[in-house]
């Protein structure tokens, strides 16, 4: 089931019900998912109350009981804000977007967590992201932002250490 408390751009409850079937298949989840597209303000609400985090995010998972979870695998609930904020400044639909974000959550559900799986959850989004044509996902995404701010911050680092050794023009 899909409920839109907040609209995305190009993206319909059938569209996007379609694609959580196919993610689903694709990633060998049982079960059914619920997935709630809300604002930034509630998944704020939903990230304290459940993670202890004070902030909003963009993707929730919440694994169903074991005892229902033939029928029932998770829900997952993705801010439509900062799904079409992030798909703005990455130059992809905001549809394209949550489809990611749905992909991520599926994932989770499917029991992978990216903070301590050594890189199997990114290998297997990467898969999966190619078997549904979906553009860069969220942990390669994350791996190439921190290279990059990494890199701006040395070389920033560097013009400043190199600029205090140049030798200063001194009028005489």
């Amino acid at each position: 089931m899909v409920i839109f408390q907040k609209r995305v751009a190009d993206l319909t409850s059938l569209a996007l019900d379609r694609f959580l079937a196919r993610a689903r298949r694709a990633a060998g989840l049982k079960g059914f998912v619920n997935v709630l597209l809300t604002s930034s303000a509630e998944m704020k609400s939903l990230n304290r109350r459940f993670r202890g985090k004070d902030k909003p995010t963009d993707v929730l998972s919440f694994p169903a009981d074991p005892d229902v979870q033939k029928q029932l695998a998770g829900e997952i609930a993705i801010s439509a804000e900062i799904a079409t904020k992030n798909a703005r400044a990455l130059g992809h639909s905001p549809a394209e977007e949550v489809k990611i974000l749905v992909l991520h959550g599926i994932l989770h559900l499917r029991g992978y967590d990216h903070e301590c799986d050594n890189g199997q959850m990114a290998r297997r989004e990467k898969q999966l992201r190619a078997k549904l044509h979906l553009p860069l996902g969220m942990i390669q995404r994350a791996t190439i932002e921190r290279t990059t701010i990494e890199r701006a911050t040395t070389s920033v680092a560097r013009q400043k250490a190199s600029s205090s050794r140049a030798p200063r023009n001194q009028l005489q």
